[in-house]
């Protein structure tokens, strides 16, 4: 997600606009995100604004999504979902299933990274919701890889992260977790119309 975020986020921000990213590799251990968030509230400018993204995995989205919104409130970082008028610090954002969903949702991108994958993929029943693709969203993105001749070894996730997001146009995704996300990045930064690229 790091090196995939590092890509693609030049492209959605602002020019003036800058970004830091921080990985957090805990998402089973909330405790210590507590403990992270404590410590950005102590120091955070006003005009900085945080944005929490994590994989839903088989996790319940609404759950989640409270759980990470309850830290954030916790730790005294206003979250947008409690935000009413006032000026939100934290937003929190869920890729559901995970990363490789976002793939399926801008296909062009995983065409052009690996021209021999089937473009007609989001046209099949199974994967035209990426979204709501069944079995395990990065397990069905390798099988397609590795039948059209990639990663006969297993997928190598940052290699395919960094092949895929050089490609990605963030305006035509069709995944609306991935959307929710771009959408919220461009609310933390500014006023323009969600959901259309900037002018």
């Amino acid at each position: 997600m790091e090196t995939y975020l590092r890509d693609i986020l030049p492209r959605i921000l602002p020019t003036e606009c800058t970004f830091q990213l921080h990985s957090f590799p805990y998402k089973r251990n909330l405790q210590r995100l507590r403990s992270r968030l404590r410590g950005y509230a102590r120091w955070l400018p006003n005009d900085w604004r945080l944005v929490v993204l994590v994989d839903r995995d088989q996790d319940d989205c609404v759950v989640l999504k409270q759980q990470l919104d309850t830290l954030a409130a916790d730790a005294d970082l206003l979250p947008r979902s409690r935000a009413g008028a006032a000026r939100w610090r934290l937003v929190s954002r869920i890729a559901i299933e995970e990363l490789e969903a976002w793939y399926f949702g801008n296909w062009d991108a995983v065409c052009q990274a690996y021209p021999r994958v089937p473009a007609t993929v989001p046209q099949r029943a199974n994967f035209r919701d990426p979204d709501a693709i069944a079995g395990g969203t990065w397990e069905a993105f390798e099988r397609i890889l590795m039948r059209a001749g990639y990663f006969s070894t297993g997928l190598r996730k940052i290699e395919a992260a960094r092949s895929i997001a050089r490609h990605v146009d963030p305006w035509a995704s069709r995944s609306n977790s991935f959307a929710q996300f771009r959408d919220a990045v461009l609310e933390a930064t500014s006023d323009r119309t969600l959901g259309k690229p900037p002018a």
